[in-house]
């Protein structure tokens, strides 16, 4: 018998370090078939519920050091449930499982070491789970690169239009060099002509000069 009990006080301190947390409620009044549909429902979020004696939970937890106070709220009707993920994510299973069937009631916790409250599970269940937490620090590490990321496109789209706006004049640089051809002809009209020109402009512009006299 004493050896039974030591092998079931092992296989409970496997369970509970394998465990980062160990959640304790009171199953008193909980059918079967609904203990059954809690236990489905754990299992989606990579936790278990299970049944032992009290004192057999006691043991494994003193050797597993968890707090000394854990040891007065084992009493009465108490299953107990352990995960290998997130916590919150049980936590909030249990809480919206008794708030649709009543039970089961939480009891007590214990969390990497620290003794946990009914209120303060609550609250954990409350918290987002922790693939959301890491969903969100995502974001939040990836903003800063998607805004940098927009930066820097829109600093290479600037520097891309002065080179299109210089690429305008030297297609056309070919229009504009035989006009400057054409100005030796202008040049090489006889002087003479040229002259008068020259002469009317000067007398228009004096007139008003004169009028003004």
């Amino acid at each position: 018998m004493k050896a039974e009990k030591t092998l079931l006080i092992d296989d409970l301190l496997r369970r509970v370090n394998a465990s980062p947390f160990l959640l304790v409620v009171d199953y008193t009044g909980l059918k079967v078939d609904k203990f059954a549909e809690l236990r489905k429902r754990l299992s989606g979020v990579g936790a278990e519920i299970h049944v032992f004696k009290n004192n057999l939970v006691k043991k494994a937890g003193e050797k597993a050091g968890y707090p000394d106070e854990l040891g007065s709220h084992l009493t009465g009707q108490s299953a107990y449930v352990t995960g290998v993920k997130d916590i919150c994510a049980t936590a909030k299973i249990l809480k919206n499982f008794t708030a649709e069937f009543e039970k089961p009631v939480m009891k007590v916790g214990v969390l990497e070491g620290s003794l946990l409250d009914a209120a303060t599970i609550k609250t954990l269940a409350d918290l987002p789970t922790r693939e959301v937490l890491l969903s969100q620090l995502l974001g939040v590490l990836q903003a800063p690169a998607s805004a940098l990321a927009r930066v820097l496109k829109a600093k290479a789209d600037l520097d891309g239009a002065p080179a299109e706006a210089e690429a305008a004049p030297a297609e056309s640089a070919p229009v504009v060099e035989p006009a400057a051809e054409a100005a030796p002809a202008a040049e090489s009209a006889p002087a003479a002509e040229a002259a008068p020109a020259a002469e009317s402009a000067a007398a228009v512009e004096a007139a008003p000069e004169a009028a003004a006299v």
